[in-house]
């Protein structure tokens, strides 16, 4: 997709962790095409977050990629502080990383240590983020998990524990709203719904009950994300914030 471009975040500066691909990349794209200088992270997808922000560099935006572990509070921090020193500011944060983790809770062996991580990514990755852009983040600042419409309406057997992290971000994302606000920092939450990418492609074993629970039939576009996501970014969204913004195609409907 080729993003309109603006200026609208001429002289930011954007984080976006598991920005290599998916609602990530097209999160990284939008913000680079309103002006925004992009610092994106990755765990494992290194090739395709250099050769991200290669082309971004290549098209005139200031793009670095970082590897950081969002299951280690420690790394996450020293992102976030890396990401002030190397590009001299940090205005936006979006978490976006997050792993996806099934299994029922009355299964007979549940796979603790995945389930265990799931919860360390999707809860103490955010946390740690968000405390950590606290103390270099200025007025104007904005922060924005990407959670889950399973978080208001789990829909599907086998997603407790997750549909739990999405949840957990949506408290704790209206108390930093409230330790922040006096500061001019906006701290909210974008639920995306079935979303077309490689970890749930529309023609996956379950792509057909996914658009049927949709009111407009369809998976939504990583792009449709990203663009809910550049706006809580901007500043049309100033009196914004402690907010869930669905853009789940009518799931919630």
């Amino acid at each position: 997709m080729n993003w309109p471009t603006g200026t609208t975040l001429a002289g930011k500066v954007a984080l976006v962790t598991g920005g290599s691909r998916g609602i990530g990349a097209a999160t990284v794209r939008a913000l680079a095409a309103q002006g925004a200088a992009v610092a994106l992270s990755y765990a494992d997808s290194a090739d395709r977050a250099e050769a991200l922000a290669a082309d971004l560099r290549h098209a005139g935006t200031q793009a670095t990629a970082y590897r950081a572990d969002q299951a280690d509070p420690r790394q996450v921090s020293d992102l976030v502080q890396a990401v002030a020193a190397d590009f001299g500011r940090l205005d936006i944060l979006v978490n976006n990383a997050a792993t996806y983790v099934t299994g029922r809770v009355d299964d007979a062996e549940p796979d603790l240590a995945r389930l265990d991580r799931q919860l360390a990514v999707n809860v103490g990755g955010v946390t740690a983020a968000v405390r950590a852009a606290a103390r270099v983040l200025g007025p104007g600042g904005r922060i924005i998990t990407v959670g889950s419409m399973q978080a208001s309406r789990a829909g599907f057997a086998g997603v407790a524990d997750y549909a739990a992290t999405k949840a957990a971000i949506i408290g704790y994302t209206r108390g930093a709203a409230r330790d922040l606000g006096p500061r001019g920092i906006t701290v909210n939450v974008v639920q995306p719904g079935s979303v077309a990418t490689d970890m749930n492609p529309p023609d996956g074993p379950f792509a057909d009950v996914q658009r049927a629970a949709n009111a407009v039939g369809r998976f939504g576009r990583p792009e449709e994300i990203a663009a809910g996501i550049v706006f809580l970014a901007g500043p049309a969204a100033s009196f914004i914030t402690g907010a869930v913004l669905d853009i789940d195609g009518g799931y919630l409907a």
